[in-house]
């Protein structure tokens, strides 16, 4: 099944799971913050008294601190039985409650010398930590573990449905 976050309470009843993965840095995707808690609040809603909500998340704060900017991965990485650069143009906006952009480049690189590119160009609304524990306290879930570093690039929170 496929949805967006809001439809999640159309397609089951509430209490439904024990666990709800949010991952791959999916919930910078929801517009600013009220689309943020309204995401939560969907995840939270399909948990069991109890239930588990774990979540992957990029740290903002150093994204942010670096600027716009253009990341070229230093190797190569394996996609469809070839190897590819991975490329991110950054396009960091003024304030974080404002849309910022992401671009993702895969360059194939084929042994005969051809070089396959494919884009896409995603929208994204940051956030930090802090808020990130305030929304989700404010849903119903309670923080039971935090891999959060302010210097490392990527977190997962594990919350509980109270």
């Amino acid at each position: 099944m496929r949805a967006d976050w809001q439809e999640l309470p159309d397609h089951f009843e509430d209490a439904t799971f024990d666990t709800v993965f949010c991952v791959g840095n999916s919930l910078h995707h929801a517009v600013g913050a009220r689309g943020r808690v309204a995401a939560l609040e969907s995840m939270s809603r399909l948990l069991r008294r109890g239930g588990r909500l774990v979540l992957t998340t990029r740290t903002w704060e150093l994204v942010r601190a670096r600027g716009s900017r253009l990341d070229i991965t230093d190797r190569l990485v394996r996609r469809n039985g070839r190897d590819a650069v991975v490329v991110y143009r950054w396009e960091i906006a003024p304030h974080w409650e404002e849309e910022h952009h992401i671009e993702i480049a895969v360059a194939q690189v084929d042994g005969a010398g051809p070089v396959l590119v494919r884009s896409e160009l995603l929208s994204c609304w940051p956030y930090r930590y802090d808020e990130l524990e305030v929304e989700l306290s404010r849903v119903g879930l309670r923080t039971e573990m935090s891999t959060f570093n302010p210097e490392a690039e990527n977190y997962m929170v594990v919350a509980s449905k109270v």
